[in-house]
């Protein structure tokens, strides 16, 4: 197996799940927040930083004027680039450095555009209709019924922005992936086999 695969995800879709699962089925680095710690090994920013930036859309201005650059490390000669720059460049050279060092699983970040180069990719999209999160929000992240398909909408926003904007493409848009999946149709392992096909057969 010398594939790496990037997985885009509606938020509850299971992207997650699917990507824990196909790591687990090859035995390779799988990273999520796990990549949020290689950047801030790599740059020297402080880890808190990206968090407040991961997948989210711009914060404003201010906020990147009001951070010392001194502090934060990274390339020092450009300390006049606004932080949320900073920041999404360090997570850049993350997935690269992480993808030179053998296939993995590597879960939204934009890690399909990163990765752009690289021929041993399978870019794949997880999404499902809001009956089929719904559940699943519930039960991993205990956030009440009432509030669910706004919290759902409100994320996948900010992924689309975040995305949207780093990118030359467009979040969730077909043009944008090699394989689009609604795992609701073939359910979590299911989707799991039909990747597992793919990549069976891309590596054919």
């Amino acid at each position: 197996m010398n594939t790496i695969i990037t997985i885009g995800r509606q938020y509850g879709s299971g992207g997650k799940e699917i990507g824990t699962k196909l790591a687990q089925y090859y035995n390779i680095p799988f990273y999520d927040k796990e990549l949020l710690k290689v950047a801030a090994k790599e740059s020297g920013i402080c880890e808190e930083m990206f968090e407040n930036f991961d997948e989210k859309p711009t914060t404003s201005f201010l906020y990147s004027l009001v951070m010392d650059p001194y502090a934060l490390g990274y390339n020092a000669t450009s300390f006049d680039m606004p932080l949320n720059q900073k920041v999404f460049l360090a997570s850049f050279d993350a997935i690269k450095k992480v993808a030179d060092e053998g296939p993995c699983i590597i879960v939204g970040r934009c890690a399909d555009y990163a990765l752009k180069d690289y021929d041993n990719k399978l870019n794949v999209f997880v999404h499902a209709p809001m009956s089929f999160k719904k559940s699943r929000i519930q039960e991993q992240y205990e956030i009440p019924e009432a509030k669910v398909k706004d919290v759902a909408i409100k994320t996948d926003k900010q992924r689309a922005s975040y995305y949207n904007y780093y990118t030359s493409k467009k979040w969730g848009d077909l043009k944008s992936y090699d394989l689009c999946i609604d795992s609701s149709i073939l359910g979590i392992d299911g989707t799991v086999e039909l990747i597992k096909q793919a990549v069976a057969l891309k590596e054919k």
